[in-house]
C-alpha cells in the first residue's frame, strides 16, 4: 500500500510504517463512563501519539476527566449513538492524517495493553482493518460475558458474513484498528450499533483487507449497558437488512415485487372468471388481488428508486 509507506528523498529508500514510527491515534467512544474513562485514557496513551474521546452527550464527568488527562475531546450535545461517535472519531483521525486509528470502548471491557497486537497486522501490511476478536480464542469470552450476548453476537456475525462474504468470527467487536487507506475509503452513515456491520460491508465494497486477532474482553465489573440487549440486536439486524437492500435493491425488492404483481394478477383473473359465470364478486379474492398488487407495485417502485439513487451516487463518486 503506497499510502502506508514513507520515502526519504535523499536516500531514495522506501521505509515501512513500522520503521517510520507511524502516527497512532486511539479513539474512544464514551457515554457516561466517568468510572472507567481515566484508566482507559491513561493506559491508551502508552501506545498512542494521540488519544481522542468522543463524549456522546454524557451527563456525568466523562468529558472533563478525559480533558484533564490530556485527551482531545469531541463533544456531542446530545446522545446520538455509537455509530455517530465512531463517525466523529473517523473524521477527526482523517484531519490528523493518522497512519493508524484504534477504536476501543470506554467502559473498560477492552484492554489497551493489547493495542500493539491489534495494530501489528497493519504495520506488517497484512491488513487494512484489524478486529480484536472475542471468538478467535473462546477462552477470551469466559470472563463474565452473558450467554444471551454471546448468542446475539454469533447470530449477527453469521448474518453479516452472509451479506459481506468476509467470514469473520466477531462482527460486533468495537476493538478495531484501521490504516490510513481504510480511513480515507470508509464512508459510514449509521448512527447506531449497526455501524460495526456497515464498516464490514463497506470494506467489502472498497476491497479492503480484514484480519482478526484474539483479544480479551472483560465483562466483570462493567456497568450494565445503556442499551436493551433485545433492542440492540433488533437494531443491528434491521441495519443489516437495510444495508443489504440498499446494496442490491433490484434483487431483494424487485423480484419479490414482480412475484407480488403476478399473484395480484392471478387473483384478479380468478375473481373475474367467477364474476363472469356467477355474477358475483368474492370479497376475499378481490381483497387478495388488491393487496398483492399494491405490495408488488410498492416493492418494485422502491427497488427502481433505490437502484437509480445508488447509480447516481456511484457516478458522483467516480468523478
Amino acid at each position: 500500500m503506497s499510502d502506508l509507506q514513507f520515502s526519504k528523498p535523499v536516500l531514495e529508500k522506501t521505509v515501512t510504517l513500522e520503521e517510520a514510527k507511524p502516527f497512532v491515534v486511539v479513539g474512544i467512544p464514551a457515554f457516561n463512563e466517568e468510572r472507567t474513562i481515566a484508566r482507559i485514557v491513561l493506559e491508551s496513551q502508552k501506545y498512542a501519539d494521540k488519544v481522542i474521546v468522543c463524549d456522546d452527550g454524557s451527563t456525568d464527568m466523562t468529558a472533563e476527566i478525559a480533558e484533564r488527562l490530556g485527551a482531545t475531546v469531541i463533544k456531542h450535545e446530545t446522545n446520538k449513538g455509537y455509530g455517530a461517535a465512531i463517525n466523529s472519531l473517523f473524521k477527526h483521525a482523517r484531519t490528523l492524517d493518522a497512519d493508524v486509528l484504534v477504536t476501543l470502548d470506554g467502559d473498560g471491557q477492552h484492554d489497551p495493553s493489547e493495542i500493539p497486537m491489534v495494530i501489528k497486522p497493519l504495520l506488517e501490511n497484512r491488513a487494512d482493518i484489524v478486529i480484536g476478536s472475542r471468538f478467535v480464542k473462546e477462552e477470551n469470552v469466559s470472563n463474565g460475558m452473558p450467554w444471551y450476548r454471546r448468542l446475539g453476537v454469533k447470530v449477527i456475525t453469521k448474518l453479516t458474513n452472509a451479506a459481506s462474504k468476509h467470514y469473520v468470527k466477531d462482527a460486533q467487536s468495537g476493538f478495531r484498528a484501521y490504516n490510513n487507506q481504510s480511513l480515507k475509503k470508509l464512508n459510514t452513515l449509521e448512527n447506531g450499533m449497526g455501524v460495526s456491520v456497515e464498516i464490514l460491508l463497506e470494506a467489502k465494497k472498497k476491497g479492503l483487507r480484514i484480519h482478526e486477532v484474539p483479544a480479551k474482553c472483560n465483562y466483570n465489573g462493567i456497568q450494565a449497558s445503556t442499551h436493551n440487549p433485545l433492542r440492540h440486536g433488533i437494531d443491528v439486524i434491521m441495519s443489516i437488512v437495510k444495508l443489504v437492500v440498499e446494496e442490491k435493491p433490484l434483487v431483494l425488492l424487485g423480484i419479490p415485487g414482480i412475484l407480488f404483481l403476478t399473484l395480484g394478477a392471478i387473483f384478479g383473473v380468478w375473481m373475474l372468471q367467477i364474476y363472469a359465470t356467477e355474477k358475483q364478486i368474492i370479497t376475499n379474492i378481490a381483497l387478495a388481488s388488491i393487496a398483492f398488487t399494491l405490495m408488488g407495485f410498492f416493492a418494485l417502485s422502491t427497488a427502481i428508486t433505490l437502484y437509480a439513487i445508488s447509480r447516481l451516487a456511484e457516478k458522483m463518486n467516480s468523478k
